[in-house]
């Protein structure tokens, strides 16, 4: 499938993280050892929010069909911005074409969102559920991928007022079509969506064998257990990373997201909160 990343906290050169880490995206981008494959090269996509941009900002999207470890632009303007909040994803295309609009992350508005996994079989549910985003969203999906079309679900079902609500809804109007279409699992990944303020991240998959997820231990707390691993001093006490795969080894640096469930991250820290659990 794919391999992303969610950085939030205090204003950050996203290429600390999306080039310079240890296991950085780009890494990934080029071996996985957590995914489903250890390539992804089928383009790549980077979304950022303004660091001097106040609450409802839009945020600006940069989206390839380079592979990640081979475009210079990523490497000019990863560097060249600094930014409180931001996505990158790695792409390994499971069926739909390689081109730029299928490419996340995908932006609506001050909406960021992105996701790595599939809805099986989306062939067989993709009028259904595609016909089922409200008109007023339905022009604005550009490219053929079964994500774009979560995207717009949850859009339509309420992402502004209760992600959290408007995901899972979305999620279950994708298991009821695919059961009705005689698919078993309909769902299947992890998902990362963003108001620009606050960020979720969702492990959720129909069998409960979900694509793996981490996001960071607290930098604080982290100074504390590594006080000669100099690198930790780049970040601010309020920095969280969620991403595909831990960005080095250092022990508990990381915490897995369980299964069905999603990570709220925001200036206050992070906390778990039961998804769609059975």
């Amino acid at each position: 499938m794919c391999r992303w990343l969610a950085y939030t906290g205090e204003p950050l050169q996203p290429s600390t993280l999306i080039l310079d880490a240890k296991h950085s995206v780009v890494a990934m981008s080029l071996n996985s050892p957590l995914g489903a494959e250890p390539v992804n090269g089928d383009g790549f996509g980077f979304g950022w929010y303004p660091s001097d941009a106040g609450a409802g900002a839009t945020p600006s999207t940069f989206r390839s069909i380079e592979p990640a470890w081979n475009d210079e632009n990523l490497r000019e303007i990863s560097r060249a911005v600094r930014s409180p909040l931001f996505f990158t994803h790695v792409r390994a295309a499971g069926g739909p074409p390689i081109q730029q609009t299928n490419c996340h992350p995908f932006r609506y508005e001050n909406w960021l969102f992105m996701h790595n996994g599939v809805i099986s079989h989306f062939g067989l549910t993709k009028r259904e559920l595609t016909f089922a985003v409200d008109p007023s969203l339905y022009t604005h999906i550009r490219g053929t991928t079964d994500s774009e079309v979560l995207f717009h679900l949850a859009l339509t079902l309420g992402l502004a007022d209760d992600p959290i609500k408007a995901v899972g809804d979305a999620i279950r109007m994708v298991e009821a079509a695919g059961h009705k279409a005689g698919v078993a699992f309909p769902m299947q990944g992890t998902v990362a969506v963003s108001d620009g303020a606050t960020l979720w991240a969702f492990r959720y998959s129909s069998q409960g064998q979900s694509r793996t997820l981490f996001h960071s231990a607290d930098i604080p707390t982290l100074r504390e257990m590594y006080p000669d691993v100099e690198r930790l001093s780049t970040f601010g006490d309020h920095a969280q990373v969620v991403v595909s795969e831990p960005l080095n080894d250092l022990p508990g640096a990381f915490l897995e997201v369980p299964e069905s469930t999603v990570a709220v991250l925001d200036p206050s820290g992070y906390h778990h909160e039961a998804f769609l659990a059975a």
